[in-house]
């Protein structure tokens, strides 16, 4: 039965290219190998990163290639001679086995490179031909272990036939080739948001890759739903359907395995027509799935899709025949999401007509741009490149962490279990203020990078290595703007001035740099004060003191002494007080006689102007005096 299963599905899918001419687009994931040594060798080469084991996304290793003498193919295990020469010495470089490609599936290479102290392992093509990617196999590893391609945790990638050769002739020639594996740039990380998608199927009957899948998904559910509820992320779940050929619509195969009329069909679960569940209820419970994300999403709450799946699958297995709508609407509303919703958007399985969510799906299978069509379950892109290497919680985020901008990565890709602070080694080389416990040494998922902080709303500038400098109003209160400071006797002097944007000035009685010292000045001994010949003077620390002889009272400013505190009428103090008293006479007297010389002057102004239109008193009548000349 399982061979008349596999006949139709090729059948099927010979149809489907032969009827629309397609050819689906798969995109090898590539990373970069740099050779430093052999001189004849050096250069940077491209190679396919394999589909297991942890590649080091965000990350560089450096070894030495070893070629074995014997078992080059690497399909049995390393044992004497050639499992010694793999183990890492103290000193010296990881060890990057490389071995033949053929005889044996590439996961059981790189397992027996593993159990033989191998840090990775480069497989040589053994055809000229594009690089292809090294996959796991669907089933039968070959293997006494039957999980250990779960177990693989090194990293492989598979190099050119024309490269392989050139390295194993510079190993045969006693050259040592050291290389670079670079995942660095295998991630785009344009922004602070790392958008993703993953490529599943709620078929729990596959074998060792649904049971991988499932682990993953309960697994990375807290890491998930954390991302994305802090916006660090943005994740999309996706589902993998086919259509039938139009000749075999009406085929009892396509009826079992398909809706909608033969437009969304998924494979038999157990590949067997005649019992347990049909490719026709994975696909609806594909649905219910998207559906489910699409209802979550609307109502702000997408990170719900992970409760939805992880509880599925505890409580509505195949194996216990609760691989049912009933038990799936029950686990619906136990997370307190509408079910009438979830319904409405799958619709009618048998309409003859698109199921808009289905064919959202089958259109999103369709690569674009870098990104290559999805052919592959499980599929994990990440920021529009497919993900490659073992899908394990760990190795996941590590290459979600190394697919954001440097410097926004969140908390969780920071932990000791994702990267190596590298801060915590001689500060990263960066500039840093022990002090005042800041620095410049900022860790990244990639690395670490030497930035001058903002401390308490006060930016710092600088290269970063050698120099940070606090700039802008505020800077003092923190640490001081990096400017000198001393206390003695009870006083406090700073060469820092917070109305500066930036620098340091030792303040008065002080002379230095103003950041690392300020000495103070001795006045008396340098005779830059209190040099007057009444004056005594004492230094003191920051300042000065000066005292007259005599009583006499000294003025700072003037650094002079101008008199006595006496009751003596020859004593200057009262003589100045008499001068005062005078100067304050002549003054109040002026003032009085040039008011009373304004005041007349004002009083014939106005007389003046009064007389010429109207007689005063002391004037003759004009017409009395014609009169009297009459």
């Amino acid at each position: 039965m399982r061979i008349k299963v596999t006949v139709v599905w090729c059948v099927w899918i010979l149809a489907l290219l032969w009827q629309h001419h397609v050819v689906a687009r798969f995109v090898v994931e590539k990373n970069n190998l740099k050779i430093t040594s052999p001189r004849s060798l050096r250069g940077i080469y491209e190679c396919a990163i394999g589909n297991f084991g942890v590649p080091k996304y965000g990350g560089a290793m450096i070894g030495a290639v070893v070629y074995p003498k014997a078992n080059q193919n690497g399909c049995n295990r390393f044992e004497g001679a050639d499992a010694s020469l793999f183990a890492s010495r103290p000193g010296g470089f990881p060890t990057f086995l490389l071995v033949d490609r053929g005889e044996c599936y590439f996961t059981l290479k790189a397992w027996n490179a593993q159990k033989g102290g191998a840090a990775a392992i480069l497989v040589a093509d053994d055809r000229i031909e594009p690089l292809i990617t090294m996959d796991t196999p669907e089933e039968g590893t070959g293997a006494n272990d039957d999980d250990y391609i779960e177990k693989i945790n090194i990293p492989s990638a598979l190099v050119s036939k024309g490269l392989g050769d050139s390295i194993k002739a510079a190993l045969a020639s006693g050259d040592m080739v050291n290389v670079n594996l670079d995942w660095r740039e295998a991630l785009p990380h344009p922004d602070d948001r790392v958008e993703y998608e993953f490529w599943t199927n709620s078929n729990d009957e596959c074998g060792a890759k649904c049971d991988a899948q499932l682990s993953f998904v309960s697994s990375f559910k807290g890491a998930a739903q954390l991302l994305e509820q802090k916006g660090f992320t943005q994740f999309t779940p996706h589902f993998i359907t086919w259509y039938c050929p139009q000749a075999f619509i009406l085929s009892k195969q396509c009826k079992a395995q398909c809706i909608n009329n033969g437009r969304y069909c998924a494979p038999d679960p157990d590949q067997d027509f005649s019992r347990g569940y049909d490719g026709r209820d994975v696909v609806i419970q594909n649905l219910r799935q998207a559906c489910f994300f699409k209802v979550a999403n609307e109502s702000k709450k997408p990170w719900q899709w992970w409760d939805y799946v992880t509880d599925f699958a505890i409580r509505c297995p195949m194996r216990e025949n609760r691989y049912t709508q009933e038990c799936s609407d029950q686990v619906i509303a136990s997370l307190g999401v509408d079910v009438k919703k979830i319904r409405d958007c799958v619709g009618d399985p048998n309409a003859d007509a698109e199921n808009p969510v289905l064919k959202k799906e089958q259109d999103a299978q369709i690569g674009k741009g870098t990104r290559g069509d999805v052919t592959i379950l499980p599929t994990l892109i990440i920021n529009n490149r497919q993900y490659r290497g073992k899908l394990s919680r760990e190795a996941v985020l590590k290459a979600i962490c190394s697919a954001f901008k440097e410097t926004t990565e969140p908390s969780i890709c920071l932990t000791p279990d994702m990267e190596t602070n590298e801060c915590l080694v001689n500060n990263g080389g960066c500039w840093q203020d022990k002090s005042a416990n800041i620095t410049a040494c900022r860790d990244t998922f990639r690395g670490r990078v030497c930035e001058c902080p903002v401390v308490q709303n006060v930016k710092f500038v600088g290269d970063g290595y050698t120099h940070c400098e606090a700039t802008a109003r505020l800077r003092c209160a923190v640490n001081n703007g990096g400017c000198w400071k001393g206390a003695q006797e009870g006083r406090v002097y700073s060469a820092c001035i917070d109305d500066h944007t930036k620098g340091c000035k030792c303040p008065p009685g002080f002379r230095g740099d103003g950041v690392h010292s300020c000495e103070d000045i001795d006045e008396c001994k340098e005779k830059l004060a209190c040099q007057c010949p009444e004056c005594n003077c004492k230094n003191t620390w920051g300042s000065y003191e000066c005292k007259c002889n005599s009583g006499l009272y000294y003025m700072r400013d003037n650094d002079m002494c101008i008199g006595k505190y006496t009751a003596s009428v020859n004593s200057g103090g009262f003589i100045i007080w008499v001068i005062f008293l005078v100067i304050a006479i002549v003054g109040l007297v002026g003032y009085a006689f040039y008011k009373y010389r304004i005041q007349r002057y004002m009083d014939s102004e106005i007389r003046a102007i009064m007389a010429q239109y109207m007689p005063l008193d002391n004037q003759p009548d004009a017409s009395v005096q014609l009169q009297q000349g009459v």
